[in-house]
């Protein structure tokens, strides 16, 4: 099917309403604007860079954890909550007791990420994976009576406060399961030529608009483009995240999809898409590029601590993780006492490599600030 004639479905009459009945993805997909093979070449050579930047990167997984806070944190604002990325990075006692549902949904974000990485060592992306790590993203969170790692069984709506006056109704829940399967065998298809950032939009449009879940579509959703990426191999490590680049254009990241269902044009999703790919890896890769020179930097001035200076480093590569830091933590860390961690916290902060960022009668935080602005849209 050619892009320009895609025919995105129908609405069907259902109990008082006109869910939407999607067409089935899983077959052969052509164009004919050339602008597609522009933007595809751009973002798969983009995509190509950042992948080599992650391959010979020192200590990747360490730049690697900051990127998933980053996406855990954005593509769950994007859904409505509130807590800023370094509260995300902090322990629960420090967080707002107001916040601290938004805090834990970030926390399951990561964990689900972390783990659905982790099997995809073992299985093929599928929709049983997705299920699975939709389980982990809804437990202990707003959404825990939503039947987690379950298909809906009831008809949702997006938009609006309710049904009658709602944005967008998916399809009734007895077509999830089966337009599911049909998007599972659209990845693993190789009697198609159709290139796998192609797959991947056509991919991501296909899930939200089925919403086979009663909350976490979203950022399911989103998360599947990163499991895909790393599934096919256009990623060796999980280092690229879309939400900033969607929360940044939200209004047309959200009228680029209603605008297929709506007017049946996948040309311009797929054309949007391909720009949010090529955008979020160029900058993905200057991130790196940056990583690397501040890496640099701090180790020039981590000589000056003398006999200290092991220490410090082995502080270092916990904060290229996590830039927020206590001396409690950083004791348990290296294994030290509390003033000895305390001391080395004090040198850090007077070569300006740490900044004190909250006082508490029982603890001060730090955060490794100039990593962490490079973070911060």
């Amino acid at each position: 099917m050619k892009l320009e004639d895609f025919n995105a479905g129908t609405h069907i009459p259902q109990s008082g309403c006109k869910p939407f009945s999607p067409t089935a993805v899983n077959h052969l997909w052509t164009w004919e604007d050339p602008t597609v093979n522009t933007l595809l070449e751009q973002a798969g050579k983009a995509l190509g860079e950042l992948n080599a930047f992650s391959m010979i990167a020192p200590d990747v997984d360490l730049y690697i954890r900051m990127h998933i806070f980053k996406e855990a944190n954005t593509s769950s604002r994007i859904e409505g909550t509130r807590t800023a990325l370094a509260e995300d990075l902090s322990d629960k006692k420090y967080i707002d007791p107001k916040k601290r549902s938004d805090w834990q949904e970030v926390q399951n974000y990561i964990a689900a990420m972390n783990k659905a990485i982790e099997e995809l060592e073992k299985l093929p992306l599928s929709t049983r994976l997705l299920q699975q790590t939709h389980s982990i993203l809804m437990q202990a969170a707003r959404g825990h009576h939503k039947s987690p790692g379950e298909y809906r069984r009831s008809q949702n709506w997006i938009g609006g406060s309710s049904i009658q006056d709602a944005v967008f109704i998916p399809p009734h829940h007895s077509e999830v399961a089966r337009l599911m399967g049909d998007l599972e065998k659209f990845w693993h298809n190789d009697k198609i030529d159709v290139p796998h950032l192609i797959r991947i939009a056509i991919s991501h449009y296909q899930f939200e608009t089925i919403h086979p879940f009663l909350d976490g579509n979203g950022r399911i959703g989103r998360l599947l483009i990163t499991l895909y990426l790393v599934a096919k191999e256009l990623l060796l490590k999980p280092s690229l995240y879309l939400s900033a680049y969607l929360e940044k254009n939200k209004g047309a990241y959200y009228d680029a999809l209603t605008t297929v269902r709506a007017s049946n044009d996948m040309l311009h999703w797929v054309k949007f898409f391909l720009v949010a790919v090529k955008e979020t890896a160029l900058k993905g890769k200057e991130t790196f590029q940056k990583i690397l020179a501040l890496r640099e930097e701090i180790d020039a001035k981590l000589d000056s601590l003398g006999i200290r200076s092991a220490n410090a480093r082995r502080l270092l590569s916990h904060l290229y993780e996590n830039p927020i830091i206590t001396a409690t933590r950083a004791a348990g860390y290296l294994g030290v006492s509390h003033p000895t961690a305390s001391k080395l916290i004090q040198d850090l902060e007077r070569l300006g490599i740490l900044r004190r960022i909250v006082t508490t009668r029982r603890e001060r935080l730090f955060m490794f600030s100039r990593y962490y602005s490079l973070f911060i849209d």
